[in-house]
């Protein structure tokens, strides 16, 4: 007995300290939800929140602090955690009416949209009348997210027949008829909200967005300032109207704008976003990519769900992950976005994406859905042109651009059209536009970066560098501004100038690789070898697979004369690069055969066709080498192709017709001529090129046309009367032919047009006392004229002066020593002289430097045969004779030389075919040996 009473009575004692500690951790909790209530009401609710979740340590049953906790946490976004707490409160019997809202605000914040209408808590019947109405209305809206816009306005309508009639029920209105593009509608709900509350700052934004929507701009300016005027709090109306003078192009306003909403709310993603495009527009690339990094901070913690139905977050941060380059990132928000509302702007945007995948067939299949829906939308044609020329459709693309600009003439619709011009081979064409959106705004950068790249196509430095200089004044803290200009000045031979740019835009930015390339392409100009080798070294060190680096190293390499080097970092260039970047293979086919290696070349050629079978530029370049390999019929198939692959481009398809011309394809030629002056009547370059095949094909009067044509086109430059002069030619017509190649030396002093007029003036006079009398004015006054010289010396040799040919090749040869003509010709003028040994020495070394030149075999073998050098003479002669075997000439000398060494049998058979050959240049001596043979 003692015992359990000794035991009963710690018992009682412990239970009732047990409800004794009870109440005093229900005290604290109530003092820490108090405190907490009170901060919430101020605005504090980070400190309400803290206090709250001390509060649940004192008391985790306490059902106001849950619910206070669940609206502080969904007031700072936190909507999961809100639905948690919510969920704690009903389970533990709170009534319904008291969480319902917010509850139902949760799930829409998550995504949750669906579930808004499943939950028994959130049914309407049976809520209060103020609490259902509320709850309909976001009901409303969750169905308007989930694309049910019937059923979202029969919500609104049982909202609005719950007495009293507000301002809430009319405003939810808004967007519902807006997303329909009922704009009466829509105005008229927002003017009913306005009557019953006319400083209604919601209000007063929602009826905003009308005009806004319908591109009334001004009046929906003044309509979101009054929605400031009346809540300077208001978000959303600031937003609006900082985005709307961006839109206007009132920068300095929407900075403002968007400097005094970043007060307001420093971590507003949108506010974020539009001061990142401010800092873009003004070039100020860092201030812009932070901003956009901001924006990603924000909302890629945000579970994609809960945004899901949220179709201005979604392109936010869809636009925010593109502009940092996150294509990837960017993606999926987009896709969403567009998802939520299909044929919206945001189109244009997920097609953009697309495009940088590569994924051109979805981009466009986006866009032209959007097309159906907005078919004058003049940026989506834009877009779509440029998807045309990205698959080679550039005659599609400039269609469309100029449908584009018949539903507003912009200077960006001009822009596009440059660009799809330009990339169609209409250079002409595309600097008119482009000239045309420069001037009329200057900010078009695109249309300026493309515009200095044309001029300087074209050889114009001046207007080149005067563009450039433009964009770095308007672009000042752009680094690409920076770096076109290096690039203008550099082709005005202005390297100082280059260099201070390409250092400028590395200081703006010292990760640019363009510009560090930029300043080791001066140095290489400025023969600073040393510099630009450890600036190359250096970025090959930091990314062995820089392909323009190895690139430019190739181009310090040919520098320095190692054409060894040359070859090696370019073949390394090329294997680096990938699938879609060609350039270094080009460069690669190009080099082999300026280093006369046809073989190799066409191997490189043949991998470059692998990568990019359907490109013309490839099998440009893969022709090329077929013809130095002397493969012709080969040749004139990939060239065939690349006229078909190459659309309506009168630029390509003029080049495709000049090396089918080599390739002796003339009704090919013809035919690819024929379909670039289809797209292009009046491209120069076609015309004057169609103008020769017409001669080829004995056609004097078409190519006659053709070329009155060109002095129409041109009539202050030579290419007309150079035409006309070969027609004269063709004609017989010499008088005519000299008028006309004066008249071009007249429009034109080049070397090309003296050098034309030389030759026309020895045909006439076999004196060649006109020719070298001109000859000998012009290097009066340019006595560096390489070329002048060896035709001077050409005229003097036919005319028989030999000695003052021998003295102008001589004078060449100072400005050049290792020129294979001029070395060729002075042996030629050596052996007419009678100083063989001096000749052959001479002719060696015309050897040593173009071993596979016939002409220049054949020099040297007949000059070691007049030497007395007869195996030498042999060998040579019977290379040249192998070479070219329908050469008289060269079938006259092997048969001095097979004669001398007693073959005369052999001798004979090559002097026959030499003789049947009626005009050559050793016809008197041929026939003498022939005397001497029978």
């Amino acid at each position: 007995m003692t015992i359990r009473r000794w035991l009963a009575v710690p018992t009682a004692a412990m239970l009732a300290l047990g409800a004794t500690f009870a109440q005093a951790d229900s005290a604290q909790a109530s003092r820490y939800y108090e405190d907490a209530l009170k901060r919430f009401e101020r605005k504090d609710v980070d400190g309400a929140i803290l206090q709250l979740k001390n509060a649940l340590q004192q008391d985790a049953r306490m059902l106001t602090v849950h619910v206070l906790l669940g609206k502080a946490l969904l007031s700072r976004s936190e909507a999961a955690a809100a639905e948690i707490e919510f969920n704690e409160a009903l389970s533990q019997g709170i009534n319904r009416a008291e969480v319902a809202l917010p509850l139902a605000q949760a799930l829409v914040a998550q995504g949750k949209q669906a579930e808004v209408f499943k939950l028994p808590a959130l049914v309407p019947e049976g809520l209060p009348d103020d609490v259902r109405k509320a709850v309909l209305l976001v009901r409303a809206a969750a169905y308007a997210d989930m694309g049910d816009p019937t059923r979202a306005q029969t919500q609104i309508d049982a909202a609005r027949a719950i007495p009293p009639d507000n301002a809430d029920t009319w405003l939810a209105e808004v967007p519902l008829r807006l997303r329909a593009r009922q704009f009466n509608k829509a105005a008229l709900a927002a003017d009913q909200a306005l009557k019953f509350q006319p400083a209604n700052a919601e209000a007063l934004y929602q009826r905003a967005t009308v005009p806004h929507v319908q591109g009334r701009l001004d009046e929906a300016l003044k309509g979101y300032e009054r929605a400031i005027a009346a809540d300077p709090r208001h978000i959303d109306a600031q937003l609006a109207r900082a985005g709307l003078l961006l839109d206007m192009n009132r920068d300095a306003d929407a900075l403002a704008q968007v400097q005094a909403l970043l007060k307001l709310a420093p971590t507003e993603p949108r506010a974020l976003y539009l001061n990142a495009v401010l800092a873009e527009r003004r070039g100020d690339a860092a201030t812009a990519r932070a901003g956009l990094k901001a924006v990603t901070e924000q909302l890629d913690p945000v579970p994609i769900e809960f945004i899901r139905f949220r179709p201005q977050a979604l392109m936010l941060n869809g636009l925010a992950h593109y502009g940092l380059g996150q294509m990837e990132k960017a993606k999926p928000y987009l896709e969403y976005a567009q998802r939520q509302t299909p044929n919206s702007p945001m189109s244009k945007l997920l097609a953009q994406v697309y495009v940088a995948e590569p994924n051109l067939e979805r981009a466009g299949e986006v866009l032209e859905a959007y097309l159906k829906a907005f078919p004058g939308d003049g940026q989506a044609l834009v877009m779509m042109a440029s998807l045309q020329m990205a698959q080679g459709r550039h005659a599609r693309a400039a269609s469309l651009m100029q449908e584009a600009l018949r539903t507003r003439d912009a200077p960006e619709f001009h822009t596009a059209l440059g660009i799809s011009l330009m990339r169609g081979g209409q250079s002409g064409g595309a600097v008119e536009e482009l000239e045309k959106a420069f001037q009329r705004d200057p900010r078009q950068n695109y249309a300026g970066m493309a515009l200095a790249t044309l001029y300087l196509r074209g050889g114009q430095t001046a207007k080149a560098v005067s563009v450039a200089e433009r964009l770095v004044k308007q672009n000042a803290k752009n680094p690409s501004a920076w770096l076109m200009l290096g690039l203008a000045r550099r082709g005005a031979k202005d390297l100082n100038g280059a260099r201070e740019a390409y250092q400028q835009a590395a200081q703006l930015d010292p990760s640019l690789v363009d510009a560090k390339l930029g300043l080791a392409r001066i140095e290489i100009a400025q023969r600073q070898f040393d510099a630009a080798q450890a600036r190359l070294d250096a970025l090959i060190k930091a990314d062995e697979h820089n392909v323009d680096a190895l690139y430019e190293m190739a181009l310090l390499n040919e520098a320095r004369g190692k054409p060894a080097e040359v070859q090696r970092w370019l073949a390394k260039a090329a294997d680096m690069s990938g699938p879609r970047n060609t350039r270094a293979d080009l460069a690669l086919v190009a080099w082999l055969l300026k280093q006369d290696q046809p073989g190799p070349a066409l191997e490189a050629a043949k991998k470059l066709l692998a990568k990019a079978p359907d490109d013309p530029q490839t099998m440009t370049t893969y022709a090329r080498a077929q013809l130095a390999n002397r493969d012709l019929a080969g040749a004139r198939a990939t060239l065939a192709n690349a006229t078909r692959r190459s659309g309506f481009g009168p630029d390509p398809l003029t080049q495709i017709a000049a090396l089918q011309l080599d390739a002796r394809d003339t009704a090919g030629a013809a035919y690819s001529l024929d379909k670039a002056l289809q797209a292009a009547p009046q491209h120069v370059g076609a015309l004057s090129l169609a103008s020769t095949v017409a001669l080829q094909q004995g056609n004097p009067a078409q190519a006659e046309k053709q070329a009155r044509m060109v002095v129409q086109l041109q009539p202050t430059q030579a290419a007309g009367y150079l035409l006309l002069a070969d027609v004269a030619q063709a004609r017989n017509q010499p008088a005519q032919a000299v008028e006309a190649l004066r008249k071009a030396h007249d429009l034109q002093p080049t070397t090309g047009s003296l050098l034309a007029l030389m030759r026309a003036l020895g045909r006439q006079d076999p004196t060649g006392r006109g020719a070298q009398d001109l000859a000998d004015r012009w290097l009066k006054t340019r006595p560096q004229d390489l070329a002048v010289w060896k035709a001077l010396g050409d005229a003097q040799a036919r005319a028989g002066a030999y000695p003052a040919a021998r003295r102008s090749y001589e004078t060449a040869l100072k400005l050049k020593a290792d020129d294979v003509e001029a070395l060729n010709n002075l042996a030629n003028a050596l052996i007419r002289q009678g100083d063989a040994a001096a000749a052959a020495q001479t002719a060696e070394k015309a050897l040593a430097l173009d071993p596979r030149n016939a002409a220049v075999i054949d020099t040297a073998g007949w000059a070691q045969h007049l030497a007395g050098n007869a195996d030498r003479a042999l060998q040579l002669l019977r290379d040249a004779r192998l070479r070219e075997p329908g050469s008289p000439d060269i079938r006259y000398h092997l048969a001095a030389a097979l004669a001398k060494a007693g073959r005369k049998a052999e001798a004979r058979e090559e002097l026959d075919a030499a003789l049947r050959s009626k005009s050559f240049d050793s016809l008197k001596e041929a026939a003498a040996l022939g005397q001497t043979l029978r």
